[in-house]
């Protein structure tokens, strides 16, 4: 009888949730490493994830090139990086970040929310070859705004021949860059504003997350200027492979982050403040008409070429045009 009952109570042991689910790791990119943002809210996540039967291990990474090879070579049962470089592992979150296609933070709660219901669920699920990837979390890190290092490069025609910093893995990037004549230097999180601060580049695109960090006002001078129109949305993406996590974890997570938007968003205002006024640059109402049309265009290119998701540009048209309804794309077709 004592033998039976040990039996059985050490079978039960090892099925409780927290135990066969131990050790789990999940790498988490964050310029700053473990005293970032991205970090600190993933260590909240990993808290929350106790109640879903999960320990959770997190390793920070300022490198996000070198998170994704780990990945890669199993060394990670998760990530939380770029939804530009986690595109490749789905699509139709990682398309959030579609150029000019969330231009303000109404629209990316909205959307950011939309993904992440349980409508979507097959949506947020990849095989590919024996791996499966699951979405299990979208975090916001904030709108990005092209920084100049000369303010008299104020309309889209007088970024002609300068040289852009572009992620060397986003061909959106490349792509854009090249329809506006623009000069594309290939680069990485890791060195993008270096490039900038050491004159190597005109113009680099980045959030207000990374001002202070990367000290974007040295390559700003006393001549540079933010241009106040966001160019595209960043957002990370939190990815796991499903069968190391306990059954149902991804769509616990997935609330847990929506519950957590409000909180993102405004840390991401709180941010943006921090930029003295002195650098920011208004553009007139033609000139910010020019950049959203040359945003639609390369976006519905880029759809049409495979690197967006066409769902999500659906998607993201409903949201701008539910919070935007005057905005001149409203009563035009094609996405």
């Amino acid at each position: 009888m004592k033998k039976a009952f040990f039996v059985l109570s050490t079978a039960t042991l090892f099925n409780m949730p927290n135990l066969a689910h131990a050790n789990i790791n999940v790498c988490v990119f964050d310029l700053l490493a473990k005293s970032g943002e991205s970090y600190k809210f993933l260590e909240e996540w990993a808290l929350a994830s106790k109640n879903w039967g999960a320990n959770i291990d997190l390793t920070a990474y300022k490198d996000e090139a070198k998170l994704d090879q780990d990945f890669k070579a199993g060394k990670c049962d998760g990530f939380y990086m770029t939804s530009m470089r986690a595109r490749n592992y789905n699509k139709f979150a990682g398309s959030i970040d579609a150029l000019g296609g969330v231009p303000n933070n109404a629209i990316a709660q909205k959307a950011i929310t939309y993904v992440l219901d349980k409508r979507n669920q097959k949506r947020l699920i990849t095989k590919s070859g024996k791996e499966t990837y699951e979405v299990a979390g979208i975090g916001q890190i904030g709108p990005a705004y092209l920084f100049v290092r000369d303010k008299s490069i104020n309309t889209v025609e007088k970024l002609n021949g300068k040289k852009i910093a572009v992620m060397e893995f986003d061909q959106a990037q490349k792509i854009m860059v090249k329809r506006v004549n623009a000069v594309p230097v290939m680069s990485e999180i890791s060195n993008f504003v270096k490039k900038f601060n050491q004159n190597e580049v005109d113009v680099v695109p980045a959030p207000a997350y990374a001002f202070k960090p990367l000290e974007i006002y040295k390559g700003l001078g006393n001549n540079g200027a933010m241009v106040n129109f966001p160019v595209l949305n960043v957002t990370a993406d939190l990815i796991i492979r499903p069968e190391q996590f306990p059954e149902g974890f991804a769509a616990q997570s997935r609330q847990w982050f929506v519950r957590q938007l409000p909180k993102s968003f405004a840390m991401v205002q709180r941010v943006e403040t921090t930029i003295p006024s002195k650098y920011r640059m208004e553009l007139d109402k033609d000139a910010k008409e020019k950049y959203q049309k040359l945003l639609r265009d390369a976006r519905m290119d880029l759809t049409q070429q495979g690197i967006y998701d066409p769902t999500m540009m659906t998607v993201l048209k409903k949201a701008r045009c539910t919070i935007e309804r005057t905005n001149f794309e409203c009563s035009l077709g094609g996405e």
